[in-house]
C-alpha cells in the first residue's frame, strides 16, 4: 500500500486561521445556516457529511479524520446534499476558495489551537 498523499515540504509555513468550534447538537445543525458568509472557518465536530440547503453563498468542505488529517476537499454550491465519508470525525467549512489558499488539501494535518472566543464570526446576522 502507498503512503497516501505528499503533506508538502517538512517546515511549511503554519497559517492562523479565526475559528468557530460547532461542538453541540444545535451549533452543528445550524452551522452557517442563514449568513452571508464567515471570517475564517467553522470546524463541526462530530461530523462525517454536511449540507448546504438553506445556505446562502458556496463554500469549501474539508472532511478531517480523528487526527485532524484532511481526507478530501470539496466546493459545494447552496442547495447540495454532501456524501457522508466513513473516516471523518470533523467537518471544517470555509467560504469558496479558502481551503486552496490556505493549502488545505488531502494529506494536510490541521492543527487546532484555542484562542479568545468571538475571533470567528460570522457575517450577516
Amino acid at each position: 500500500m502507498g503512503t497516501g498523499p505528499d503533506p508538502g515540504p517538512v517546515g511549511a509555513a503554519a497559517r492562523e486561521i479565526p475559528l468557530r468550534i460547532a461542538a453541540s447538537y444545535r451549533a452543528r445543525a445550524k452551522g452557517l445556516l442563514g449568513v452571508d458568509g464567515v471570517d475564517g472557518a467553522l470546524l463541526i465536530t462530530p461530523c462525517q457529511s454536511v449540507h448546504t440547503f438553506r445556505m446562502r453563498f458556496t463554500i469549501d468542505v474539508a472532511y478531517l479524520d480523528r487526527r485532524f488529517n484532511v481526507l478530501a476537499v470539496r466546493t459545494m454550491r447552496p442547495g447540495r446534499l454532501g456524501l457522508p465519508r466513513l473516516r471523518a470525525r470533523h467537518v471544517l467549512e470555509a467560504e469558496a476558495g479558502a481551503m486552496e489558499r490556505w493549502g488545505v488539501r488531502p494529506g494536510v494535518r490541521v492543527r487546532i489551537s484555542a484562542a479568545p472566543l468571538g475571533e470567528a464570526s460570522p457575517r450577516g446576522r
